[in-house]
């Protein structure tokens, strides 16, 4: 069995298999990483050592002790009515509604093929049948039901996914992503995408060195949650098991997923946050937000 990756170790081969076999100087590494030059010059001696690295370039070697990191899936959840986008949700589910022309899962299904995620999952209930419109351009995708999609909160939807969680990103659909480089082709920890923020009124996270330490609505110097998470195998495997046991819970049927692994079953999990910026990602909570963004909707 390999040697596990230490995350600056991981950091640089991530950096350079990107760069599809080119090489890069220890500067443009550090550069490219945001870290000194002398840290990039301990990593790469060890790597060159192990024969992970040569004259600059990730080798096979290097590209295989990735493979554990690799995700492996992605996992939609877009099972809901999406009430505050009245009218338009009406008669269009959330994510299937067109900003500037494009469906709005489309900019995260888009990051995900770029990413090269063959298994994509995308958990549908209302107006479900309306999905099927995705599989033209997206002909991967397989489609999970959730039958209790409007009598339940969106923990529904991961217990019906709940044994597709290893490697896996579970992404909320109705996210307007201008980032895609944030879904990236390989994850070193469990995390949730987080911005950080001095006040919220929002979901935030509370985080010391990286690492969550609570989740609560409403906060101040904390980390705005973002709805795109990933789950190592490990993560992946416990929640196969929590989510279940919360959604049994007095209540469940009413918790937020993400309760789950950040609340009740909190010792369970290091869950990292993962930096991004309030310009990457757009959740359009309202109709009157969407007409704001979109001048087509203006007249309605």
């Amino acid at each position: 069995m390999s040697k596990q990756l230490e995350y600056r170790e991981f950091r640089v081969l991530e950096l350079l298999e990107s760069q599809r076999g080119e090489a890069l100087t220890q500067r443009e590494l550090a550069a490219g990483l945001s870290v000194s030059v002398g840290t990039v010059n301990r990593v790469v001696a060890e790597l060159v050592e192990r024969g992970l690295v040569a004259s600059g370039a990730i080798t096979g070697a290097g590209v295989a002790a990735l493979e554990p990191y690799r995700v492996r899936r992605a996992v939609f959840i877009a099972a809901g009515f999406g009430s505050r986008m009245v009218p338009i949700t009406l008669n269009t589910p959330k994510p299937l509604v067109r900003v500037h022309g494009k469906r709005i899962i489309d900019s995260l299904l888009d990051a995900v093929v770029a990413a090269g995620i063959e298994e994509v999952y995308v958990v549908r209930g209302y107006l479900g049948e309306q999905f099927d419109q995705l599989l033209g351009k997206y002909p991967m995708i397989k489609f999970l039901e959730n039958p209790l999609y409007n009598e339940a909160n969106n923990i529904s939807s991961i217990v019906v996914a709940k044994d597709l969680l290893s490697n896996a990103y579970v992404i909320e659909s109705d996210l307007l992503l201008s980032n895609p480089a944030l879904l990236t082709k390989y994850q070193y920890h469990s995390n949730y995408l987080g911005i950080p923020v001095e006040r919220s009124d929002d979901w935030c996270l509370s985080a010391k060195k990286g690492v969550v330490t609570g989740v609560s609505v409403g906060g101040e110097n904390c980390w705005q949650m973002v709805g795109i998470s990933y789950w190592n195998a490990e993560d992946g495997s416990r929640l196969a098991k929590d989510v279940p046991a919360a959604f049994d819970m007095p209540g469940g049927k009413e918790r937020y997923w993400d309760e789950v692994p950040l609340t009740y079953f909190a010792d369970n999990y290091e869950v990292h946050v993962r930096e991004c910026e309030a310009s990457d990602i757009v959740e359009i909570d309202t109709f009157k937000e969407l007409q704001a963004i979109d001048s087509a909707y203006a007249c309605c």
